[in-house]
């Protein structure tokens, strides 16, 4: 069962391992293709082959180069000087990297990076055990000098050296193990818990990029809160998003059985795999410490959305996410309190403003606020959740009725100036605005209505006193 799990490896490689055999190197794929496809459910082939192929080989750079050229349909070298070829080829990337053994001087970012010839000595420098399996190609024969077949089945994580070597390697290698505790459902060795917790202080050396790209990742495995405990306990957020265990010290009044920080993970977790709304649901009550006040022996944390997205627009900008990017999440954060301000049910007005103001992003907040409850009060539940589907009926009669998803004024700037008779300025906006109202109050009005109530605007404005 094992090689017939692996059949797709093997025809997505066959050329390229014939390439490098016959030009007397030895071609070896190494990483989480081999990893993913000994742990294939059930022993069965999955039929897929990873987007992504890595691969090790005696080859130098250029000697790696020389044979994809002609081979491949791109070729990328941008990673040369590390030993690593990147080509495409069939829409399949592949991506080959001269044996190496590298290291993180302790000030620096970069890699110092020296080339071997052995195989064995390349897989000790792989950050887990469970990543350091090497296939020979074409025959297969599986290399796995430090045990990393057993530990999968025993499921565990440990390193190829000591850790703390490994982590001096690379420090992101720290993070990273937060992500494969979660993904591979992995108990993390003492001694690899240990290293972290003595070392996350060099996390910062490592780019915002790559911090940001590991804990991308994180947000999408299928139970993030058990790599979040992770890097929170072990005092690895500290050094990258601070705001996460500062929520542990803040008891919230709401969700009374947990602190905020615990119902932060809780909510992560019931979110649906979505990156960007996983991350708002980390950051929602990350203004929640900052807004805290005792009124009338209970605590309060009011506008802690609108503190928490200026907190979250800061930590995701540090961490170099692209603008569109902070701008939804931010958004997301800052609007995920707006449902609860609306107790009294759902107009049509109230409806439309909610509307509105989510944008693009409807769907994305109905998501975020039915996640965020997660009291044990099966009666709160129950009421949460009929208080959402009642405003999601609300927004599907309206739709029916009326565009809800482009709620506009009934006339544009065009027909305000042409009826009015007054150029472009100021005036416009503020007639413009006006007529949005009516619409979030009425609905759609028509021309003609729309007209009259401008004109009794118009002259409401513009008469004496």
């Amino acid at each position: 069962m094992f090689p017939e799990r692996l059949r797709p490896l093997v025809d997505a490689t066959a050329d390229l391992s014939d390439r490098f055999r016959a030009a007397g190197h030895t071609l070896y794929l190494v990483g989480g293709s081999v990893r993913d496809a000994i742990v294939a459910s059930d022993g069965a082939p999955s039929g897929d082959t990873p987007t992504d192929l890595d691969f090790t080989t005696d080859a130098r750079p250029d000697d790696i180069e020389a044979l994809v050229r002609g081979w491949a349909d791109a070729v990328w070298t941008q990673g040369k000087r590390f030993g690593t070829i990147a080509c495409l080829r069939a829409g399949q990337k592949y991506e080959i990297t001269t044996h190496r053994a590298e290291a993180y001087r302790p000030d620096s970012r970069k890699p110092e990076v020296a080339f071997g010839d052995s195989i064995e000595d390349d897989l000790s420098r792989r950050d887990f055990t469970v990543n350091a399996m090497a296939l020979r190609l074409p025959d297969l024969e599986l290399i796995d000098p430090f045990g990393g077949l057993v530990d999968l089945a025993e499921r565990r994580l440990r390193t190829p050296l000591d850790p703390d070597v490994s982590f001096a390697d690379d420090p992101l290698r720290m993070l990273r193990a937060a992500r494969f505790i979660a993904r591979l459902d992995l108990e993390p060795t003492p001694d690899l818990v240990a290293a972290v917790t003595a070392g996350h202080e060099r996390l910062p050396i490592v780019s915002a990029e790559r911090i940001r790209d590991e804990l991308d990742k994180i947000m999408v495995v299928p139970v993030p809160s058990v790599a979040l405990w992770f890097i929170v306990r072990t005092g690895l957020a500290e050094e990258f998003l601070p705001e996460l265990p500062g929520l542990a010290l803040e008891q919230d009044p709401v969700h009374r059985h947990k602190d905020v920080l615990a119902h932060t993970l809780a909510v992560v977790d019931k979110t649906s795999p979505d990156r960007l709304l996983r991350l708002a649901a980390l950051f929602h009550d990350v203004g929640k410490p900052r807004t805290r006040a005792f009124v009338d022996g209970g605590v309060t944390f009011h506008h802690h959305e609108v503190v928490g997205a200026r907190m979250t627009r800061k930590r995701m900008q540090a961490l170099r996410y692209p603008n569109d990017e902070v701008d939804l999440v931010t958004e997301l954060v800052n609007l995920h309190l707006r449902f609860h301000t609306y107790r009294l049910g759902w107009t049509d007005r109230a409806v439309r403003r909610y509307v509105r103001d989510a944008g693009p992003l409807l769907d994305q907040l109905n998501e975020l606020t039915r996640c965020d409850c997660t009291t044990r009060n099966a009666a709160k539940a129950r009421a949460l959740d009929r208080r959402m589907d009642e405003l999601e009926a609300r927004i599907a009669t309206l739709r029916e009725q009326e565009e809800l998803d482009a709620i506009r004024p009934d006339l544009d700037g065009a027909q305000v100036m042409s009826h009015l008779g007054i150029p472009p300025g100021r005036e416009v906006g503020e007639a413009l605005a006006f007529l949005l109202e009516l619409r979030m109050d009425e609905g759609p009005l028509g021309e003609e209505e729309a007209l009259r109530r401008l004109d009794g605007w118009w002259a409401g404005r513009v008469s004496p006193g």
